[in-house]
């Protein structure tokens, strides 16, 4: 639905409202905290397991967590609800909090005027969902932190983002806005039921009946060109700033140049990453890759660090290096990996969300050095390299977002290759590498006594879902156990305490209490991971999980009608609407995965009720995915898949032989995006009651097969490990 539709356009003060407030963030803007004031007292949410409402525990407004009785009072007393959404490690959720939340004469206004209710979107983002929703249609963008004004009975009337303590930049502040609400409210009541039922109207209002169109060649040869005149040819990425990773888009090139040999399109994926690793976005002294890039450089970051980034980045760099052979993809990779099992890892095996942008309340001060300290901590001939390598200047190397002044403080990054600088420098590769690696490793030490950005230790079925997959792929293409290992001990993590005894996923853990019913997501990502796993290192169990995890989320999530997943179970709260989702944003949407896993699923077990499922999801969504073919990269990726044609890989006899593992290296080693492989062991087994056909295909006397079927045709069983390139690639 397009943002505002079919909502009715009263001349009336909210109306009037959301003219006058420019709602998204002005990333020029600086807050003035020259108010700021603490209580120290406590609120209703002092007893919470979120570190973001816990980061709110202590301000002057009388928040409530979302619950009925917040509702309950509101009635009561006949207020709106304030209803503000953000999360831990929202740098612009931390401003507003600073500016107004603690601040004694805001907090004054918002609990006379309202009950005001925390949510944190990543604990409930079956409420985000919806108010976002709201957000988009009212202002026609969205963003954190999410601004919600309501009616006692959940119907929202106002929405916006970040909104300052004063009016300044053409921006109404709380001190302005506050009193106007709190006036139409008491004046015209009837105009704001009347518009908050208008929007409702508007949010549940039945899908538009597309055609059904067929998802061919064509349409994903129509993404593909919208990317390429999107793409930024000297920064790498798409459009200008800011820039998001957005690794799925990545993921689908990859795959077009696979079908159609478009060598532009593989340039596009492997520029884009080579720029990102070498730019400020990713922390050359710890690893990893921040949230986004202010500029098109990729140098100025918003420093958070998010866990779904690491996941969804690492697999792109995965297939990189399995279509190129170049072990620099796969070394990003293994950095990705480096810092999520050191500083993303929870003891018991889960994966926590992410870490904050700022520190000492000043966004990147963890990340960035002077020249002095750099000279301070390192001998002359390293320091001096590292300034160069990293492009460090007295002054600093970028300018304050607010001020435009050079802030004296240097983001490492590099503007050209290593094996460039040595060239240039006439120094041996290895002796340079060696000089970085011990400045690396002498300014890292010292970082790392510094005051570090906030961590917030939540763990989120879904996004371990996604870690997960991308781990167990990892293992596979880079031959690394541990990777294995860790994504084994997070799935057990996983199905220990988020998974109850009745097979429904729990979607948030932390500090000994999982909570909150599982989302589309949690179970599309997490058979994701399964699937993955079970492709890496064929334990049958996760084959087994996979399968009946997906099974509950067709009875609870399938819009049995239209085809496709609803967000919320059919037994979930029931919200002001229930939403079904398509758009691959920050991450593939729950259907886009859960479209993939079906198409996998079917061709794994021969089952072709998995490809009817998955049929139905395509014909419901298939009129919208033309429209824009772009906006839904990852379902294009299992629209290749179902395209065709598909590989299934059997490896019949005992995986642990010399000759099994050799067959399996050079699987690995290959890039097939639209294969499956499964292990029949020597010997009566489970996957034959999984997987019937399975029956048939038996190891050799003298060991293990390999038995390749490709587009519905088998080919000669292979014996020989250096017959597998010639033949799969084939």
């Amino acid at each position: 639905m397009r943002p505002g539709a079919n909502i009715t356009n009263r001349n009336i003060l909210i109306a009037a409202l959301l003219a006058a407030i420019t709602l998204t963030i002005p990333m020029h803007d600086k807050p003035d905290n020259s108010t700021v004031t603490k209580t120290g007292r406590q609120n209703r949410l002092t007893n919470e397991k979120s570190p973001y409402l816990l980061q709110h525990a202590d301000n002057p407004v009388d928040w409530y967590p979302w619950c009925e009785e917040a509702f309950e009072t509101a009635r009561r007393l006949n207020r709106p609800v304030f209803l503000s959404i953000g999360y831990s490690t929202c740098h612009w959720c931390h401003v507003m909090a600073h500016e107004s939340f603690e601040d004694a004469a805001v907090a004054t206004l918002m609990n006379q005027s309202f009950v005001n209710i925390k949510v944190d979107r990543e604990e409930r983002p079956d409420i985000d969902n919806v108010y976002m929703k709201v957000c988009t249609m009212l202002t026609g963008s969205g963003g954190w932190p999410l601004t919600i004004i309501m009616t006692p009975d959940k119907k929202p009337f106002f929405a916006g983002t970040y909104i300052p303590r004063t009016s300044r930049m053409g921006r109404m502040g709380m001190l302005e806005l506050i009193p106007k609400v709190q006036q139409v409210c008491q004046e015209q009541p009837e105009e704001i039921e009347k518009s908050a039922a208008s929007i409702i109207a508007a949010l549940n209002q039945p899908q538009s009946q597309t055609p059904v169109i067929e998802l061919n060649l064509e349409i994903l040869e129509t993404a593909a060109g919208h990317f390429t005149k999107m793409y930024d040819n000297v920064n790498g990425g798409f459009g200008e700033s800011p820039k998001f990773p957005t690794p799925h888009n990545l993921l689908f090139l990859l795959r077009q140049y696979h079908r159609t040999g478009n060598t532009e399109l593989l340039t596009m994926a492997e520029t884009t990453i080579t720029k990102m690793r070498q730019g400020g976005i990713f922390d050359q002294l710890g690893c990893g890759f921040h949230r986004y890039s202010t500029d098109s450089k990729w140098l100025l970051p918003h420093f958070e660090k998010m866990l779904y980034d690491q996941a969804m980045i690492a697999l792109v760099c995965l297939e990189l290096y399995q279509v190129s052979g170049n072990e620099y993809y796969g070394g990003i990779a293994r950095e990705i990996f480096t810092y999520v099992l050191r500083d993303l890892t929870d003891p018991a095996g889960g994966f926590y969300c992410g870490e904050d942008a700022d520190s000492e309340g000043e966004e990147g001060k963890f990340y960035v050095w002077t020249e002095a300290e750099i000279y301070e901590a390192l001998p002359d001939n390293l320091a001096g390299l590292v300034i160069d390598v990293y492009n460090c200047h007295p002054k600093g190397n970028f300018h304050d977002e607010a001020t435009g002044r050079q802030t004296g403080r240097n983001i490492l990054h590099m503007t050209k290759s290593v094996d460039q600088t040595a060239r240039e420098l006439d120094i041996p590769l290895e002796e340079i590498q060696g000089k970085l690696a011990e400045a690396g490793r002498i300014l890292f030490e010292l970082r790392e006594k510094r005051f570090r950005p906030h961590k917030d230790d939540k763990i989120l079925t879904d996004w371990n879902g996604l870690m997960i997959a991308a781990l167990a792929r990892g293992s596979a293409v880079l031959n690394e156990p541990e990777y294995y290992n860790a994504a084994t001990k997070a799935a057990a993590f996983i199905k220990n305490k988020l998974r109850k005894p009745d097979g429904l996923l729990l979607h948030r853990y932390r500090d000994g209490q999982a909570a909150f019913n599982g989302n589309l997501d949690d179970y599309a990502f997490l058979v994701w991971g399964l699937l993955e796993l079970y492709q890496a290192g064929f334990d049958i169990e996760h084959l087994k999980d996979a399968i009946a995890i997906n099974r509950v989320m067709l009875e609870k999530f399938r819009d049995e009608r239209n085809g496709g997943f609803y967000f919320t179970a059919d037994d979930g709260e029931q919200l002001i609407a229930r939403t079904k989702d398509l758009y691959d944003g920050a991450i593939p949407s729950g259907n886009s995965a859960a479209f993939m896993n079906l198409l996998i699923l079917g061709r794994i077990t021969g089952d072709t009720c998995y490809e009817d499922y998955a049929e139905q999801l395509r014909r419901g969504f298939s009129g919208e995915v033309a429209k824009a073919p772009a906006a839904y990269s990852f379902f294009l990726c299992a629209a290749d898949y179902a395209i065709g044609p598909t590989t299934e890989i059997v490896l019949a006899g005992d995986r642990q032989s010399e000759r099994a593992k050799e067959m399996l290296k050079a699987i690995h080693g290959i890039y097939l995006p639209r294969k499956v492989l499964v292990s029949h062991p020597a010997g009566p087994s489970e996957i034959e009651t999984i997987a019937p056909y399975t029956q048939n295909q038996q190891p050799a006397d003298n060991g293990p097969l390999l038995y390749v079927c490709e587009d519905y045709k088998c080919k000669e069983p292979i014996s020989d490990p250096e017959n597998i390139r010639t033949i799969l690639e084939k």
